[in-house]
Order: structure tokens, then C-alpha cells, then sequence
């Protein structure tokens, strides 16, 4: 498995502005590759629209990648202008941040700050957790209800004491978080903390991400400065990406 995906960058790799189209016998040669191996994983790759084919029957980079660089791209431009936002919010209250964006089923952390002073929190760039079982996937899935039925499709369960497991529960809860621009979790997945999320809108007024602080239960529950400054800094960080109020 390891040595297709290897053989796959590979053949990605042969494709430069010298040589944007190639035939199969090109990218073996140039491998030294066997020519049924290169052609399998080419035509996986065209499945895929990694590459695709032109009318000379030759291949090319496929529209995939631009997707993939737009989105690195988007994601690089979140972390530069959120961050310093989101150290002002933990210096300010000394628990651990997180940006975070949803991905079937999951909300998967691509930025994380943390204070020195707090309990540590077992999350990483990367990292991810069921959407449904934090703040920051639970005011993902409230403010776009098509992330709700992929998550509920992958099923609900315990991930903490206090997980809502329960559909017609959680969808109550999503309704009080769009109602109140905000979502908690408490105690309700591994990490056995307290956390407070609110959105993150694109110019368009969709929701892209979540920002959360998470810390202990006793110091952050029903905190309404901690509630106020983290939707303070989701509203500032979505003006900075240029959502505009009305």
C-alpha cells in the first residue's frame, strides 16, 4: 500500500511546465517503471481526477489538485489571520484554543493554541473527534444541517459521561446553538473538559470553521465573559477572512 501511494507522488512528480502532458510509456520510462504498473495507478489516478486525459490520449494534472491547493491555501489563510486572535482569547483566559472544521462525520483541528498555565488537553493539528461530541462540531453541525445526517449516518455514541447520543436530543441542541450564536460541550467526550464554540463565517455567511476554548468544568462553565469573548473572536476573525455584517 505504502509503495502505490509512493509510485502515485512519483508520477505526479513527472508533470512540470516542460512536460504538462505525458503518455504512459513516458512516465514508465522516466520511472523506470514496469508499464502495466504505471498504467494502473494512472488510471487511478484519473478515476480520482488527479489526472485526466486529453484528446492526444496523453495525461495531465487534473482539477483535483487545484481543489487541494485551494483548500491549503484557504487553510493557511484562516491560520495566519485567526492566530494572533485566538493567542489575545487564551492569554486572556489561559485555557487551550482550537480552529476547527468538519470533515465527514468529525471536526479535524488545523489550529491550536494553548496557555502554559492550563490542564493539559490531548488534541494536536490533525488531530480529530466525532462533530457531535464538542463544541466546535456541534456549532458546525447546527449552522449546516447537511453535516448533521453525515454524522448521524455514522452512528452516535458514548464518547463521555455526558455525550448526547440521543438524535432528537442533539438536534434540540443545535437548534438552542443557532439560537444563542454559541454551543458548549461538558464532559462529553475523552478529554473531560469544558468547552465553549461559536462560528465561523465566510463572506457568503456560511460557516467554514469553529473557534472553542476548552478548559476545566469549574472554571469555565457558565462564564458569560468567556462566552462573550469567544463569539467576540469568531465574529473578528470571520471580518478579518471578509464576512461582512448586516
Amino acid at each position: 500500500m505504502i509503495g502505490s501511494v509512493k509510485k502515485a507522488c512519483q508520477i505526479i512528480n513527472c508533470f512540470s511546465n516542460d512536460d504538462p502532458a505525458l503518455g504512459i510509456g513516458e512516465i514508465a520510462n522516466g520511472l523506470n517503471m514496469n508499464v502495466s504498473t504505471a498504467h494502473h495507478i494512472v488510471s487511478t489516478l484519473c478515476n480520482e481526477k488527479v489526472l485526466m486525459k486529453d484528446n492526444k490520449k496523453q495525461y495531465r494534472l487534473g482539477w483535483r489538485l487545484l481543489e487541494w491547493n485551494n483548500h491549503v491555501m484557504f487553510q493557511q489563510d484562516v491560520y495566519d489571520k485567526a492566530m494572533p486572535l485566538v493567542k489575545e482569547l487564551v492569554n486572556r483566559f489561559k485555557g487551550v484554543a482550537h480552529i476547527a472544521m468538519f470533515d465527514k462525520g468529525t471536526v479535524v483541528f488545523v489550529l491550536r493554541v494553548s496557555s502554559q498555565e492550563t490542564m493539559p488537553i490531548h488534541t494536536y493539528v490533525g488531530s480529530r473527534k466525532p462533530a457531535y461530541a464538542t463544541s466546535s462540531g456541534k456549532v458546525l453541525l447546527a449552522y449546516n444541517l447537511n453535516y448533521l445526517q453525515e454524522t448521524i449516518n455514522r452512528g452516535l455514541s458514548n464518547e463521555g459521561p455526558n455525550t448526547i447520543t440521543d438524535i432528537d436530543q442533539l438536534k434540540e441542541e443545535l437548534r438552542l446553538t443557532c439560537r444563542n450564536g454559541y454551543s458548549v460541550s461538558n464532559n462529553e467526550n475523552s478529554d473531560g473538559m469544558y468547552g465553549i464554540a461559536a462560528p465561523i463565517l465566510s463572506y457568503s455567511q456560511k460557516i467554514i470553521a469553529a473557534v472553542n476554548l476548552v478548559g476545566p468544568p469549574s472554571y469555565m462553565k457558565g462564564d458569560q465573559l468567556i462566552i462573550k469573548s469567544v463569539k467576540n473572536t469568531a465574529q473578528s476573525i470571520s471580518k478579518e477572512l471578509g464576512y461582512i455584517e448586516f
